[in-house]
């Protein structure tokens, strides 16, 4: 988005103008037509330049339209409907309620991290970038991450002042504005119907992925995998290992304790809680498919995601017969799941639970086709199974087609992944 120029009568809503944007747009990022045409037009004279809503509401400053080239609001369409599509408002709550980020600075640094994640995909192709757009190199940060990444890397400072004026509106950041009309107002979308909007856009994309960045196109393929089940699960597990006691506590000055009224020229940190420690043991042996650990890579970032993008907070553990070095997150496509042996997810265990800080859940990606250790660990335990069918022979070789594994303990949390009917125990 472009910095609004300083205040002047607002002319009239210039509607075709601004359609006639919204057309090029779509010509230029025909991938993303359905979303562009999703949105509906509301004019506020509140409203800085253009912002959105969760409910998929376009606000529109008239004033902004007038002086803006068309070239240059295809490119500001493109952009606001870029932060619904990814779901900046839902992640930003996410995010707000694990790292305890409250209040408007904390939400503009949020809409700040956003514009980051999406302005390397929005611009050129058609679309001319402004000059004065939110980019990673702006502050001096590395292209090609995501919001939750960008958050922990800058605060707000004096290189940070020329960005005040960015309101992006909640469907953005997720903090309500004075000029939404909130779930109830008129020509707001359903969870389903922007559900819908996301599934289409990303069936465009993967049907021509040619034709999309790589951040579109990683976009598109976690949309087409949503692990609903997955992450109620996982986020039920990860809740249950931070509730125990002492896990996770630690003390912060960010947030000064309530008791610090009560001693005049002191400041008491509080107690707060952090994100659990994951591990994520990745099954990589012969009986697991390409497709499968794709799949696996998807799940891992999607636990990144559920411990509020604490990628610092996620290790992963390749293992076949025997387990590989563990890796910290850093993007789920860089992960090495380097394997094709046998199967003994036990070493996978040993070396989880052995790395230090030790972790407070471990995670199993596998087709369940592994001896189990014998005693329950002594951290919680999540497994994702790949579905597999079977004749009901037994055998003892996992390479025999009718092969049965054993099941996974009953100290574990057991979800579907991939195809098939999700299921849970």
């Amino acid at each position: 988005m472009t910095a609004p120029a300083p205040q002047t009568p607002a002319p009239a809503l210039d509607l075709d103008k601004l359609l006639a944007a919204r057309l090029h747009a779509a010509r230029a990022r025909p991938y993303l037509a359905t979303a562009l045409f999703a949105l509906h037009v509301v004019e506020s004279r509140h409203v800085p330049t253009m912002a959105v809503d969760r409910h998929w509401r376009c606000y529109v400053s008239p004033a902004f339209v007038d002086r803006m080239p068309v070239v240059e609001l295809a490119g500001v369409w493109v952009h606001e409907v870029s932060h619904l599509l990814r779901d900046h408002h839902g992640r930003s709550d996410r995010v707000a309620r694990v790292r305890e980020l409250h209040g408007p600075a904390e939400r503009l640094r949020m809409n700040i991290a956003a514009d980051c994640e999406i302005n390397d995909d929005v611009y050129g192709d058609g679309l001319p970038r402004p000059a004065d757009v939110v980019l990673p190199q702006t502050l001096g940060l590395p292209a090609g991450e995501l919001m939750e990444d960008y958050l922990r890397q800058f605060r707000l400072g004096p290189y940070t002042q020329g960005m005040v004026w960015l309101d992006c509106g909640s469907g953005a950041d997720g903090l309500e504005r004075e000029w939404d009309l909130g779930p109830d107002g008129a020509h707001g979308l359903s969870e389903q119907e922007r559900d819908a909007v996301r599934f289409r856009v990303a069936q465009g994309i993967t049907a021509r992925p040619g034709r999309a960045p790589k951040g579109w196109r990683r976009w598109a393929e976690e949309a087409f995998h949503p692990p609903q089940p997955w992450r109620e699960l996982l986020g039920a597990a990860l809740r249950s290992a931070v509730s125990g006691s002492g896990a996770g506590d630690d003390y912060s000055y960010g947030r000064p304790a309530r008791r610090s009224a009560g001693v005049p020229g002191a400041v008491l940190p509080s107690l707060r809680r952090t994100p659990p420690r994951v591990s994520v043991v990745v099954d990589t042996s012969g009986s697991v498919s390409d497709g499968e650990l794709g799949s696996a890579l998807l799940e891992v970032a999607a636990i990144s995601r559920a411990v509020g993008g604490r990628r610092d907070m996620v290790t992963v553990v390749p293992c076949d017969a025997a387990a590989g070095e563990v890796h910290r997150l850093c993007r789920a496509e860089g992960i090495p799941l380097t394997g094709g042996g046998g199967t003994d997810l036990r070493t996978g265990f040993a070396r989880a639970l052995a790395s230090r800080p030790r972790p407070d859940v471990v995670v199993v990606l596998t087709d369940g086709q592994t001896p189990w250790p014998d005693a329950r660990p002594p951290c919680r335990t999540v497994v994702g199974l790949f579905p597999r069918q079977h004749s009901g022979s037994s055998g003892e070789d996992e390479n025999n087609p009718d092969y049965v594994p054993d099941t996974p303990p009953d100290w574990a949390r057991v979800v579907t992944i991939g195809p098939g009917r999700p299921g849970a125990r």
